[in-house]
């Protein structure tokens, strides 16, 4: 079962979803705090950096910052964010390899001294504008992107011989080369990819000129969307065995990190739709066309290629706790966008109620990461879709609709 369909607020969610207008995003902040510390529970050894990008709004940033945790930052918007939040420079790492000079010179004013690179040219702009700063070097991994549901290695990272070579570089750049990072590939199911990416870490750590003072796991565990994955602690426990294989010497083991962001997030949140219209395309009556007010231009990107599929719920099923009964078809789930492509799930075919009506409301659950971050800002005039933190002193009540 989908976790947020076992929370204790889930009526108290559906009751704040009834007063908003659709489509919007709703996050249960106590799923966000239980599994910060189950995170924390299961690595105990590991520091967390949160992946500001998986899901920017402010409460659940203020929430996670308030646990303890660190963070991962991928632009100088995000930086703004957490200092107007209060959050202190030391406990962040600027993460994206992709930056301009002028961004990392901002960084440093602000007082962030670790930054994540990847190539000769984005070194010596780390040197330049950020004089005598930490740097750690990112893995490019091969074989993740088959496993994961949305794979992100190919554009990040290098070779193991050229980690070694920008080492050296860094040395004498007057930088501090401290660590190691990889990213096994988001939403990853495969556990033993962080096998094969510690083993490549070793090797690196045992080739290099100099200690080797911090690991970097990066993200990749799983939400629960159609395709279950196993539990947190069945990865913690690999992993955790791993790092002691490749690393066996409490003494002389680098730190660990890792920057969850998906697995942190996703299942808190709740995707509210309306259904606008029902449509089928010839009289033979083919597979019903269900046109919704969020698509992939807002909040549901990562439809994309059907990589990732998500939990759908009707009003029905999710506020009565039960799978319908009612006789069901496939349909085609596609946005509201004059854009050929805004269509989420053509290929996979999802079953809706044969009596679905327009004006109905559709739940996709575990959306509580990379949806509101990755939705456009304007297309078609459409704006960004909402989202919304459950209060705490909402009372759960049936509303008039």
């Amino acid at each position: 079962m989908n976790p947020i369909l076992k929370s204790k607020n889930l009526s108290r969610l559906l009751a704040f979803s009834d007063t908003l207008p659709t489509p919007h995003i709703i996050i249960d902040p106590e799923m966000v705090k239980n599994e910060f510390k189950a995170l924390c529970s299961k690595f105990k050894s590991t520091k967390v950096f949160y992946a500001v990008k998986a899901n920017p709004n402010p409460e659940v940033v203020r929430l996670v910052a308030k646990l303890g945790s660190n963070f991962d930052v991928a632009s100088r918007y995000e930086l703004d964010m957490l200092i107007g939040l209060g959050i202190e420079p030391e406990r962040m790492f600027y993460g994206n390899t992709i930056k301009k000079a002028a961004d990392i010179a901002y960084f440093y004013s602000k007082g962030v001294k670790t930054f994540a690179t990847d190539c000769h040219e984005d070194l010596m702009k780390i040197a330049h504008q950020a004089p005598g700063s930490r740097v750690y070097f990112r893995l490019l991994l091969d074989g993740p992107e088959n496993t994961a549901d949305w794979p992100l290695s190919r554009k990040f990272g290098c070779r193991a011989e050229v980690i070694q070579t920008l080492i050296c570089e860094a040395q004498e750049a007057g930088l501090d080369p401290f660590g190691i990072s990889f990213h096994v590939g988001s939403q990853q199911r495969d556990i033993e990819q962080w096998d094969l990416a510690l083993r490549a870490v070793s090797e690196i750590c045992k080739e290099s000129p100099v200690p080797i003072r911090l690991i970097n796991m990066g993200g990749g565990l799983p939400a629960h969307y159609l395709q279950d994955a196993k539990p947190m602690a069945t990865y913690a426990v690999h992993i955790n065995n791993y790092i002691e294989k490749y690393f066996p010497d409490p003494e002389t083991r680098p730190e660990f990190a890792m920057e969850p962001g998906r697995s942190l997030v996703a299942d808190s949140g709740v995707l509210v739709s309306e259904i606008i219209t029902i449509a089928t395309k010839s009289v033979e009556g083919e597979v019903r066309w269900v046109f919704l007010d969020a698509g992939k231009f807002n909040g549901l990107i990562e439809t994309l290629d059907e990589s990732v599929k998500y939990v759908i719920k009707t009003e029905h099923e999710i506020k009565n706790a039960i799978v319908s009964d009612e006789p069901r078809s496939e349909v085609i789930l596609a946005g509201p966008t004059c854009d050929s492509m805004d269509i989420m799930y053509q290929d996979y075919k999802y079953t809706m109620p044969d009596d679905l009506e327009s004006g109905t409301r559709l739940y996709f659950l575990s959306t509580g990461a990379y949806t509101s971050s990755y939705a456009s800002v304007c297309f078609n005039g459409f704006p960004p879709i909402k989202t919304y933190v459950l209060p705490q002193n909402f009372e759960a009540r049936r509303i008039q609709k």
